[in-house]
C-alpha cells in the first residue's frame, strides 16, 4: 500500500526517496515523528538543554553551521510553536544573524548527549529582535540569561517543524568542570587555528 505524500520535508528530500525506493519508511517517519509544533515533552526537553546547533544560509543558500550554550533553558520556550534564545556580544561578524537577515530559515538541532541521549530538530522561521522590543511582547523573558551579560539581540523563531534525532550514533558524554587554569601549552583561541605550531608526533616504541 502507498502512502498518502507526506506534508513536510522538501522536494529533494521527497525526490531522493522516490529514487531510492524510501517514499513509504519517510512518509511513515513525517506521520509519526514530525509535528508542526512542540509537544510538550518537546518544550520540556528544550528546557533542559544547555547548548543547542544552528544551521543557516544567506540569500544565495551559502551555509553556515553554529553553536550556542548557555544554563539550562537559555533557549526560552514561549509556547509550541515560538521559541527564542539570547545573541551576545562575541566576535562582532554576527554570521548566523546576519544570514537570517537575508534567509530567515532556521534549523536548529538540540542533542542530550549525557542523560537519554536523544537529539531534537526544531525548524522555522527567525526574526531578530532588539531586547526591549521582544521584552515588550513576551515580558517574562529571563533578564539572567547570562549573569553580568546584556542580550544585543534576541532570535525569535516560529516554529514549523519539530522531529527526533534517533540516539542510535549519539555518543555518551559526561559532564565534567572547566579547568581553573589555562594551560600554557595551550594558544589562545584567537591564535588556535592560525598560529604556526610544531606537530605533535608520538614516540614510536
Amino acid at each position: 500500500m502507498t502512502l498518502p505524500p507526506p506534508s513536510f520535508g522538501s522536494a529533494g528530500e521527497h525526490q531522493l526517496q522516490q529514487h531510492l525506493g524510501t517514499a513509504d519508511r519517510a512518509a511513515r517517519f513525517y506521520d509519526q515523528q514530525v509535528r508542526p509544533h512542540l509537544t510538550p515533552e518537546m518544550r520540556e526537553f528544550i528546557g533542559r538543554q544547555a547548548m543547542v546547533f544552528l544551521a543557516t544560509a544567506d540569500s544565495h543558500g551559502e551555509c553556515d553551521a553554529s553553536f550556542r550554550a548557555g544554563a539550562p533553558g537559555f533557549v526560552r520556550v514561549i509556547d509550541d510553536r515560538t521559541l527564542a534564545y539570547p545573541e551576545f556580544r562575541g566576535n562582532g561578524v554576527l554570521a548566523s544573524a546576519g544570514n537570517m537577515l537575508e534567509n530567515p530559515h532556521l534549523g536548529m538541532l538540540f542533542v542530550d548527549f549525557t542523560h537519554h541521549h536523544v537529539g531534537l530538530h526544531v525548524n522555522g522561521v527567525a526574526r531578530l529582535y532588539h531586547d526591549a522590543d521582544l521584552r515588550m511582547l513576551h515580558p517574562d523573558l529571563p533578564r539572567d540569561a547570562a549573569p553580568g551579560r546584556s542580550p544585543h539581540l534576541w532570535v525569535h523563531l516560529t516554529v514549523e517543524e519539530a522531529y527526533i534525532h534517533c540516539s542510535k550514533y549519539i555518543p555518551h558524554m559526561e559532564p565534567a568542570p572547566r579547568p581553573g587554569s589555562h594551560d600554557a601549552s595551550r594558544p589562545k583561541d584567537a591564535q588556535y587555528f592560525t598560529q604556526p605550531r610544531a606537530a605533535h608526533c608520538p614516540s614510536m616504541p
